[in-house]
């Protein structure tokens, strides 16, 4: 009887192994016609379409992504926000959520009723504009990119469940040692929820590094564009001129092979960053851990 239920646990470990194989090929096809169609011509692209291999391969594409003067510029205005952003927003998020957690706190419930009002209403965009550029006058400055973002509800309630399942007793200790809250937040909360930090920190850095409606609608000078929205913009002035010009006789306008090449740029240092994160993300969404 032991055989046959490990026989049939073996069977059934295989086919999860096999369906989740086949599930991440299906997840990863696009991204490989993607990656291939920013290396395709732009004649094949409007005659074939897209390709997983291309047939006439060429780096005009990215030479017209890099060619751009500021791109350089644009790619450390990203970084610097996404790499100030995160830390900030952590920090913040961190220090609303923990306080959260404890139930002796004063109107611990107003708050939390006052953060969930905010993920299902909001004041509307004039009033947010009016807000951001006449009140706070963060207009045209780095920190226009990086303030809106500090806190997201979302995150604040996930970091929340994680704090509440650390362990008591550890927190109960410090305090019966003298400790206060911020040193207790520091010296034991912080080092226990590396797990959930990494979590929310990751889903802050790609709201932040994919983020171009902020510096769109705030940001008019060049030297403080990020790269998401020099690359919106190329987009939109390649797209169209290969629309109101004929250009077949002379050249041909790669807008359809920019497309892929940008989409490959912009998600290169997300992509090379998630695999040393993703590993916390099961654990920083369930669990907590005790570290001795």
């Amino acid at each position: 009887m032991i055989e046959h239920k490990t026989a049939g646990y073996r069977l059934f470990q295989a086919f999860n192994y096999l369906f989740f194989v086949l599930l991440g090929l299906i997840c990863l096809i696009p991204f490989l016609i993607v990656l291939g169609s920013s290396f395709e011509s732009e004649s094949v692209l409007r005659e074939r379409g897209f390709s997983l291999v291309p047939s006439h391969f060429t780096l005009l594409s990215y030479r017209t992504v890099f060619e751009l003067n500021t791109i350089t510029q644009s790619f450390l205005v990203s970084a610097a926000v996404t790499v100030i952003g995160t830390f900030a927003a952590l920090l913040v998020t961190g220090l609303l959520a923990y306080p959260l957690t404890q139930k002796e706190m004063k109107l611990r419930g107003l708050i939390l009723g006052y953060v969930l009002v905010t993920m299902l209403f909001s004041g509307g965009l004039v009033p947010w504009y009016i807000l951001i550029t006449k009140y706070l006058h963060l207009q045209d400055t780095l920190w226009v990119m990086i303030v809106p973002y500090l806190v997201n509800p979302f995150n604040l309630f996930v970091l929340k469940s994680f704090f509440e399942t650390l362990p008591k007793e550890i927190i109960e200790s410090a305090r019966i040692d003298g400790a206060g809250h911020l040193r207790i937040f520091l010296g034991i909360v912080v080092p226990l929820s590396t797990p959930g930090l990494a979590t929310i920190g990751l889903f802050y850095a790609l709201t932040y590094w994919n983020d171009w409606w902020l510096s769109l609608n705030f940001i008019q000078s060049d030297r403080l564009m990020p790269v998401q929205l020099l690359l919106k913009k190329m987009i939109s002035n390649l797209t169209f001129i290969s629309s109101q010009v004929d250009t077949s006789h002379f050249i041909q306008v790669p807008s359809n092979g920019v497309q892929m090449a940008t989409t490959i740029v912009s998600i290169g240092p997300i992509f090379l960053v998630y695999p040393y994160i993703q590993k916390y993300f099961v654990k920083g969404l369930t669990i907590g851990s005790v570290k001795g």
